[in-house]
């Protein structure tokens, strides 16, 4: 790989730029189960990002991974000032979908929504009536570009706010229904009277009901977010009895207006109820994990009044549908949100478990376009399905030469054994120059021969490659070869007979003895051919695999073929069927 560098010097092909380089590596390069993505504006960041990459060890990188996709949208909390700006300028795409958003959305909220995601300060955004509307907004057109990019989830789950994104881009509502909805949900929660505290305690879900006892009416679990992490909602001089009951845990205070999904929603919980009665609901297209039930989406899951209103007031169940996910066969899972704070969660769900990949696709401390491409390249390289095609679309990326392929060179080729180890002049035998026969023995009062051989999986790997039932068996091609080299040392031109009994086959370990032995001719010329072999080992016993006949039978040409008779015959008469004219 270093000596691929010189490639991404501007010196090097200065016709080609950065983006006509990346497209063509992602476009004609095959994909391999190991994969690495370099991101970055120019080929000095792309040089600067291949030189990290030689020194660490492709052979650590994590290989792509099975298993399906999800998606999970972030819920309230995770907004930050500017989210979406650099991705409004930068994506086509992403600026299509947030026109059409806010489109719908402005008129409801009586603003421009647009304005409050670009320019407002945190005060603004922080309201839960600007908030909502903001986060539904940003995650939609976030997950549109996506999806225009190939990158299609088997399911997706959404937390509190993020669930509604998850509706809408399932097809359980239509973006017109789904505004509405977030509308509503927004201005009903911000009219409630302030107050109330929400806190996350590193708790199980157990031991914080337990602490809760009889305040159901003023507190209560509003997420379980992991196996030692909840939040609690509710009044404030509630939820600081529950606190003293967990003493010693570390807990954290969240910067919230309102004290959601605890009793305290109950106050807008049926006009909320009366808005969601008008709504129309479809069937899912793709799989939904719900929140609410921590469950793979059924029947009126998403689908009804009473389930919505019910997710406004209870728990979010997200450590549930992590695993769920997991239980259905989702091994990487990406969050769609203005940062990674379900990705933290969902990792210390799947912690356990080494085959899972948890990505972000924007963080509060990098650009979010780089941000947005880093995260698109690591599911790439852990095997999510990316059209390349598609991403470098409208950039006027064009394809241009490459290196050739850096294969990594090992020999194929069978090399010689020592020249000490088949050796047999120093034993006073006859040498040959077979791959196989080692030495020749012909003994000097009788016309026989006897040839000799060691052979192993080790020392021959061309005979280690065939296989039978995972035992390396000799081929009887190898076999045949054997006699007929007999028969050339011993004046043989034909081998009339092989029969192969015994299967020949090589151990694992050590090596076996070969003898082929050709024995004196008969009265027609014909000589016995045999073949034995023992294990490595001096005691052990012969058995004999094939035997067969030589002999000196004159190799005969084929006859010429006799010339082919034209046809039809140049006599023959053309007769017409029957009842023709």
């Amino acid at each position: 790989m270093p000596h691929r560098l010189h490639h991404l010097d501007d010196a090097a092909h200065p016709e080609q730029s950065a983006t006509d380089l990346a497209h063509s590596l992602a476009t004609t390069r095959t994909l391999h189960d190991r994969r690495a993505v370099l991101t970055g504006t120019d080929r000095d960041d792309l040089a600067d990002a291949l030189r990290q990459l030689t020194e660490t060890p492709t052979s650590l990188a994590a290989p792509a991974r099975p298993g399906g996709l999800a998606v999970v949208f972030s819920g309230q909390g995770a907004q930050r000032v500017g989210m979406g700006r650099e991705l409004y300028e930068a994506f086509p795409v992403f600026a299509g979908a947030l026109d059409e958003v806010c489109g719908v959305l402005d008129p409801l909220l009586g603003g421009s929504l647009k304005g409050v995601l670009f320019e407002a300060d945190e005060s603004v955004l922080g309201e839960t009536g600007w908030t909502q509307p903001a986060l539904f907004a940003f995650e939609v057109a976030l997950f549109r570009l996506v999806e225009s990019w190939g990158v299609r989830p088997d399911f997706v789950a959404g937390h509190s706010v993020g669930e509604l994104v998850a509706a809408h881009v399932t097809g359980v509502l239509d973006l017109g229904e789904a505004g509405r909805l977030v509308a509503a949900r927004a201005g009903l929660m911000q009219a409630l009277p302030a107050g109330g505290v929400m806190v996350a305690v590193e708790a199980t879900e157990a031991e914080v009901l337990a602490a809760i006892g009889d305040r159901g009416d003023a507190v209560g679990v509003a997420a379980v977010n992991g196996p030692s992490a909840v939040v609690l909602s509710g009044a404030e001089d509630a939820v600081e009895e529950v606190l003293s009951a967990l003493s010693g845990r570390r807990v954290r205070r969240l910067e919230v207006s309102h004290a959601f999904h605890s009793p305290l929603m109950d106050g807008m919980l049926e006009e909320f109820r009366s808005v969601a009665k008008e709504v129309r609901y479809n069937a899912p297209n793709l799989g939904v994990v719900s929140t609410v039930t921590g469950r793979v989406a059924e029947g009126e899951d998403l689908r009804s009044a009473d389930y919505w209103v019910t997710q406004v007031r209870e728990a979010v169940r997200y450590a549930d549908a992590v695993t769920t996910l997991y239980d259905h066969g989702v091994r990487t899972v990406v969050e769609i949100g203005p940062g990674g704070v379900l990705t933290a969660l969902a990792q210390s769900v799947l912690a356990d478990r080494d085959d899972t990949t948890v990505q972000a696709l924007q963080r509060s401390d990098r650009p979010e376009a780089d941000a947005l491409v880093a995260g698109i390249g690591t599911l790439h390289a852990r095997g999510v399905s990316v059209d390349w095609e598609a991403f470098f679309a409208g950039t006027g990326a064009r394809r241009v030469p490459l290196p050739t392929y850096a294969f990594r060179h090992r020999r194929y080729w069978v090399d010689a054994l020592a020249a000490g180890s088949r050796d047999a002049d120093g034993f006073g035998l006859d040498g040959t120059d077979h791959p196989l026969i080692g030495a020749a023995l012909f003994p000097g009062d009788r016309d026989e021969a006897l040839f000799t051989a060691r052979l192993s999986a080790r020392m021959d790997p061309l005979l280690a490659a065939h296989t039978v039932a995972g035992e390396t068996v000799v081929p009887s091609a190898v076999l045949a070869e054997l006699a007929v080299r007999a028969g050339d040392e011993t004046g043989c031109s034909s081998v009339d007979e092989l029969v192969v009994g015994t299967p020949l086959v090589l151990p694992a370990t050590g090596a076996l003895h070969l003898q082929v032995r050709v024995g004196e001719p008969d009265d027609t010329g014909r000589r016995v051919l045999t073949v034995h072999a023992r294990p490595d080992d001096p005691g052990a016993s012969w058995t004999r695999h094939a035997h067969g006949l030589l002999s000196d039978t004159p190799l005969v040409p084929l006859a010429e073929s006799e010339p082919i008779t034209p046809w039809p015959p140049a006599d023959a008469e053309s007769l017409k069927p029957r009842g023709t004219p």
